[in-house]
Order: C-alpha cells, then structure tokens, then sequence
C-alpha cells in the first residue's frame, strides 16, 4: 500500500489528537477502534455469548484482569477488523494521494505487513502516566499497569519512520502536524 500510513504511539500519548487534526486538513482517517466499536456492536450476540456482556465498558473490566479472556476477543475481532481495514484502503489507494490508518496496536500485533511508513506520537512516558491518570480519572499505578499492557512508547519511537512529539501542549503539536504535512507533501 503506497499511499498508507499507520498513525500509532501509546494509550495517553496524544494519537487521537493527531488523528482529528489530520482530519482537519483534509485527511482520511481509518480508525482501527472505530472499526473495532462497530464490530462489537454488529457482533454482539456472539461477544456476549463468549463473555456474558457486550457493553465496552464491562469486556473492558472482564479483557483488563484476564490475559486469556482477552486474547479471545483479539481472536475474534482482530481478523475482522483487519479486513475491513485492508478493504478500506484498497478502495483509497486508486486516489494516490496519502491516508493514515490509526491503529494503536500496530506494534504489538504485527498484523499490517503491506504498510511500511509509521508515524508514532510520541510523549515521555512520565508524562503519558500523569495524563491517563487525569483522563481517565484512575490512580497513577492503574495506568502504569494499562500502559504496561502496550509495548513502551521508547521502542515504538524506535520504529517509526516519522515521530511526531507531543511533550508539550496543544500549539506544539500542531505545530510537529503541520512539519510531518509538508515533509509529506514533498514525497
């Protein structure tokens, strides 16, 4: 896929920001979690039969504690959201111009051979900590454990071919959004 960029980092590290500012600028977004909520709703008989619920929060909660439960659901969805995504991008490829496939877990699954420019948003981890906690209304040692759950957003940084830097606040980062668009544009 030659017009394809996966768009990833780490929970808390700004990603979704990055996705709605490239939106603003005419990009098209494939958001791997959007494809995955619509899944859980079209699939939710069979989820609630693997689980006892299909309400996110709840599989949240049941997919957190329980590593073999989670691998379950990763099974059962992560095949049908990679075919919706590929699907997607196979109709975007005959524009020729570049789209980003926001994927969270790119690093960790593997699952996306076909793409080979990453951008990862990129925050120190100390400060990624401090805003899962905040955000998401939990104690700093719960989101060290959600953020322990990914690969460390260093290693990622490692595998980018582009990183944009989300240490500061908002101006900064459209400011890194707006260099990573012209970088493109020139290619």
């Amino acid at each position: 896929m030659m017009n394809g960029w996966i768009l990833t980092g780490s929970i808390a590290t700004g990603k979704s920001t990055v996705a709605s500012l490239l939106r603003l600028y005419g990009y098209t977004i494939i958001s791997a979690d959007e494809v995955a909520h619509k899944l859980l709703k079209e699939n939710s008989l069979e989820i609630e039969k693997m689980f006892g619920t299909s309400e996110r929060k709840k599989l949240r909660g049941i997919i957190f504690n329980n590593s073999q439960k989670r691998e379950q659901l990763e099974q059962f969805l992560h095949p049908k959201i990679k075919k919706f995504i590929m699907n997607e991008s196979e109709k975007l490829e005959q524009y020729n111009l570049p789209y980003f496939l926001d994927i969270p877990l790119f690093f960790e699954k593997n699952n996306y051979p076909d793409f080979d420019k990453v951008v990862v948003v990129y925050t120190p981890k100390n400060i990624q900590i401090q805003r899962l906690a905040k955000r998401d209304n939990i104690s700093e040692n719960e989101a060290i454990k959600l953020i322990n759950l990914q690969i460390d957003i260093e290693e990622k940084k490692k595998g980018a071919t582009y990183v944009l830097d989300n240490s500061e606040d908002l101006k900064h980062l459209q400011k890194e959004v707006e260099k990573f668009i012209k970088k493109i544009k020139l290619n």
